[in-house]
C-alpha cells in the first residue's frame, strides 16, 4: 500500500501517474516481502523539495531522505533507492 502526503508541493494529475509508474518495482518487491507499508512525504523548503520515505515491511522499518531543487530528481533518487533496500530485505527474508 502506498500513500502520498504531497504537503505545499503541486501535483498535478499527471505528475501523480508518473509517480506512481516510477514506484512500480519498488511496490513489487514490497509485496514479495509482505506486509508492505509506504508513505511519501513532500515538502518545500526555499529552494529545495525534500522527499522522504517511510517504509513497513514484514522484514523492519527503515526510512529514505532525499533533498533536491527538483521534485522529479528527488523521487527518482529515492525511488533508486527505495528499491535497493527492498531488494535486500527480500534477499534477507529468502536466506532465513
Amino acid at each position: 500500500m502506498v500513500k502520498l502526503n504531497a504537503g505545499n508541493v503541486l501535483l498535478k494529475p499527471s505528475n501523480r501517474r508518473q509517480l506512481m509508474a516510477w514506484l512500480k518495482r519498488a511496490q513489487r518487491l514490497g509485496s514479495q516481502v509482505g506486509d508492505f507499508i509506504l508513505t511519501i512525504s513532500l515538502a518545500r523548503n526555499g529552494r529545495l523539495t525534500e522527499v522522504r520515505a517511510d517504509v513497513h515491511d514484514s522484514v523492519g522499518d527503515f526510512t529514505c531522505r532525499v533533498r533536491r531543487p527538483e521534485w522529479r530528481d528527488a523521487i527518482r533518487e529515492l525511488v533508486h533507492m527505495l528499491s535497493t533496500r527492498l531488494s535486500a530485505h527480500r534477499l534477507s527474508m529468502l536466506a532465513t
